[in-house]
């Protein structure tokens, strides 16, 4: 029989089960996003190795969102029944297999069948993942604002984005083995990780359902809202693909400049601008954000272009981080917005249509660069795609500020 006073002993392990389990499901979401982006220093060393051309890249990148757009589709929902720890751990065995087939292929067949089992990791990760840490600081701290656990998993996955690169560009700078010994480290990490998850408090109550599909839902009201954040979220993660593909070649093409840190290093600062952004501004209103989001978007991507065109470096990441900042704050504002318009008991539908929209546009411009790259010269494709993406972001954000006006 359990006394009356042994209740708030038992209640203070629970809150400090969930309060550590918190931090462990963040620390696997950190490591691995930071694994999905790990290869994007290391694109040039498979191009020498298989002399394949730039295309190929945008092919093998494209992939990986591929692979989060279907994951996030039909399984990204699959933990609100059959509960979140589980879909936590198949989603880091995922990634596991995906650092497996980095390790033993490196033709453009393996690299891309690599990097979409990495993107269904991803896809089932990012639901997973937020909704576990939600609901676990949530138990641990009942009394809390629910904006640390926001800003927890948005750090989470904007600054894995981040790490991830500087630490492919690390290996791939000063350590021997650079398309082999990354991909060994994680696969061990990851595997660490999914015994340690198994520990974590599970917070859903596992139940048999009937599969099916996500369903995803545009709001019947205020249409044109929707769809600028929408075009937004899309144009706003072509930048981040751009960087994410192709930094490694602007930097060696356009600027001569063919260190892999620095690579690495350049697509972590515009994730990082991000993830920072979002944070340091998430006070200000919303319509404060997205006119800075319009400013920065505009100013960051101008810079870019005329980085490029100059062949000044210093001026092309300039523009790149305060791209980011834009990007980020815009995104973040583009999913508020998307949940502010949602029907009641639509909301998780409406927003996941709203990462898919966003995901597309991780893969599909990349994807036309990488064409169009055959065929013109590189400045000149991107003058277009910064122009296009400006006009795109700035006229989204402005439409989003309007409605946050009134």
């Amino acid at each position: 029989m359990t006394r009356l006073d042994d209740a708030p002993i038992g209640l203070a392990r629970g809150a400090r089960g969930e309060g550590a389990g918190f931090w462990l499901v963040a620390i696997a979401f950190l490591l691995v996003m930071a694994y999905s982006t790990v290869p994007t220093p290391l694109y040039p060393l498979y191009q020498q190795l298989d002399g394949f051309p730039v295309a190929v890249v945008t092919v093998i990148f494209a992939a990986y969102a591929v692979g989060v757009v279907a994951s996030l589709f039909l399984l990204g929902h699959v933990s609100d029944w059959a509960g979140r720890r589980r879909m936590l751990v198949i989603a880091i065995l995922v990634s596991a297999l995906s650092a497996a087939l980095f390790l033993f292929f490196t033709d453009v067949a393996g690299l891309i069948t690599a990097r979409f089992v990495n993107g269904v990791s991803i896809g089932i990760l990012t639901a997973t993942a937020t909704a576990h840490l939600g609901e676990l600081r949530s138990r641990a701290r009942p009394d809390e604002n629910t904006i640390v656990a926001a800003s927890v998993s948005g750090a989470a996955n904007l600054g894995g984005l981040a790490l991830g690169p500087l630490i492919g560009g690390l290996f791939a700078q000063f350590l021997p083995e650079p398309l082999h010994l990354p991909h060994a480290v994680f696969l061990i990490v990851l595997l660490v990780l999914a015994i340690a998850v198994t520990l974590v408090p599970e917070t859903v109550v596992a139940t048999r359902r009937r599969y099916r599909p996500q369903r995803v839902s545009a709001p019947p009201r205020s249409r044109a809202t929707f769809v600028a954040a929408g075009f937004g979220a899309f144009a706003g993660f072509a930048v981040f693909g751009l960087f994410t593909s192709l930094a490694p070649t602007i930097l060696g093409v356009t600027f001569g400049e063919r260190g892999h840190l620095l690579a690495g290093a350049l697509v972590c600062t515009v994730f990082g601008s991000a993830a920072v952004a979002q944070i340091v501004l998430g006070r200000l209103g919303r319509a404060t954000q997205l006119g800075l989001a319009a400013v920065c978007c505009a100013v960051g991507l101008v810079a870019i272009a005329v980085g490029a065109v100059l062949v000044a470096l210093p001026l092309f990441i300039a523009g790149a981080v305060v791209a980011g900042v834009g990007v980020g704050v815009l995104f973040k504002s583009a999913i508020a917005t998307a949940a502010d318009l949602a029907e009641p008991g639509r909301r998780g539908e409406t927003l996941a249509l709203m990462f898919l929209i966003a995901y597309c546009g991780l893969a599909l411009p990349v994807l036309v660069i990488g064409v169009a790259l055959a065929f013109v010269p590189q400045t000149t494709v991107l003058l277009v795609f910064t122009a296009l993406v400006a006009v795109a972001t700035v006229t989204a954000a402005v439409t989003m500020r309007r409605r946050a006006q009134h």
